[in-house]
């Protein structure tokens, strides 16, 4: 090997040790991936929030009618017109609300009673099992209603996904208890599901 060639070589890897222009991007490149993951987890938890409010609102809403006796007393009163109700009372949610929304309607002898009925899982979650029974006058009810939030987010997702490992959806659920009104001279029903 011919000497040229080495000095060459050696002035190139001294010249390229003592450039600073790139610093700035290498840094960046070492930095900036961990603050873009610290932003978009920020951006996930702030739409979550916002879905669980919009989707508790819209729960609550719909759940007065029953408590009231208002949804009982139309003709129609049954599961799928709730859910289309909660769905319209989503708004910004309305299209995606029908495939990822589900209703379970309990109706209680006691608030003992109530209090010992536990959400599902979201790893095992499992929308057959949900229930519809509004309830009669002076009735217990149960208002559950679950929702599947699709991540945005792959790194920070599976931080916040409850649907199973890799699912990328978390499970978002509203629970509203309350007393049925009066609203006629019917007797309470009692426990139902």
């Amino acid at each position: 090997m011919s000497p040229r060639p080495t000095r060459r070589l050696k002035a190139a890897l001294a010249r390229f040790g003592r450039a600073r222009e790139g610093a700035t991007a290498v840094e960046f490149g070492l930095v900036g991936m961990i603050a873009m993951t610290l932003m978009f987890g920020v951006l996930e938890l702030g739409l979550l929030l916002l879905t669980t409010t919009t989707l508790e609102n819209a729960t609550e809403a719909v759940s007065r009618r029953v408590r009231t006796g208002e949804f009982q007393t139309t003709t129609a009163n049954t599961k799928a017109t709730f859910k289309t109700q909660v769905c319209d009372a989503m708004g910004w949610l309305s299209p995606t609300c029908d495939a990822n929304l589900f209703v379970d309607v309990r109706t209680f002898g006691s608030f003992s009673g109530l209090a010992a009925a536990t959400p599902q899982p979201g790893a095992t979650f499992n929308p057959n099992t949900t229930c519809w029974a509004p309830g009669a006058p002076t009735d217990i009810v149960l208002v559950r209603v679950y929702y599947k939030w699709k991540l945005m987010t792959p790194l920070v997702g599976a931080v916040f996904e409850t649907m199973g490992s890799g699912s990328g959806v978390r499970l978002l659920s509203v629970t509203t208890a309350f007393r049925n009104e009066p609203y006629s001279d019917e007797p309470p029903g009692g426990a139902a599901c």
